[in-house]
């Protein structure tokens, strides 16, 4: 109950403060190509219930349908402002929609797209279990994903790129996927509000440049 009170109370103040900022992003968006402003997508939530993640849309429109659904460093369906976009996080904000309804919280573990969550073995789909966040441990310690991500595929390259695809998408199922599972069931076992507060705190200091040293890699591999 604390913690929806928590997500309740500040994605409200969240949108309401941030809302001259949400209309400037948006018209920016929009002005860029023409295209939609906002991105939905499909991703499995707490108890396996589906639902439509928003996002601010940083690559160019039906991306899914020309690439991969995990994004590399330097990907060509990045849009010039989507790049701004997900390197500062802005992207990330229509998310506190998600937040308000209580599709999410604040934090919890990133929801992954339904083709990913069928290949969970019985163990990690206790993660299942907890509602999807804005922001995890795990966005904290794959803070760099996208290169990783890059670098996976590179490893492999053939003309025609079907290889290299498959490569970086095995490499983030057998690498990616159970690391940030079981950060996020460590989490679970000791998960409250000053927790959360401490995990959003650290998640700020990322954004604003002060936290760049440590581990390799953020859900900057995020689906678009």
């Amino acid at each position: 109950m604390s913690k929806r009170l928590f997500d309740l109370f500040f994605s409200v103040v969240g949108l309401l403060v941030l809302s001259p900022l949400l209309l400037l992003l948006a018209v920016w968006v929009k002005a860029s190509d023409g295209g939609s402003v906002f991105f939905r997508q499909l991703r499995i939530g707490q108890d396996g219930s589906p639902f439509h993640i928003v996002k601010f849309r940083t690559m160019v429109q039906n991306a899914e349908q020309f690439g991969l659904s995990v994004t590399r460093d330097g990907d060509a369906r990045i849009t010039r402002v989507g790049r701004f976009l997900r390197k500062t996080k802005l992207d990330e904000l229509p998310q506190l929609w998600n937040v308000l309804v209580g599709d999410m919280s604040f934090v919890g573990p990133r929801p992954e797209v339904a083709r990913y969550v069928e290949h969970y073995t019985a163990e990690q789909k206790r993660v299942l279990t907890l509602k999807p966040g804005i922001t995890d441990l795990a966005t904290l310690t794959f803070r760099r994903e996208e290169e990783l991500l890059r670098t996976a595929g590179r490893r492999r390259r053939t003309e025609d790129g079907e290889r290299e695809a498959a490569d970086v998408e095995a490499f983030y199922m057998e690498h990616c996927v159970p690391r940030k599972i079981e950060l996020n069931l460590a989490y679970a076992d000791t998960a409250n509000v000053w927790e959360d507060f401490k995990i959003i705190l650290r998640t700020l200091r990322l954004l604003l440049g002060t936290e760049f040293r440590g581990q390799s890699a953020t859900d900057g591999g995020e689906h678009e």
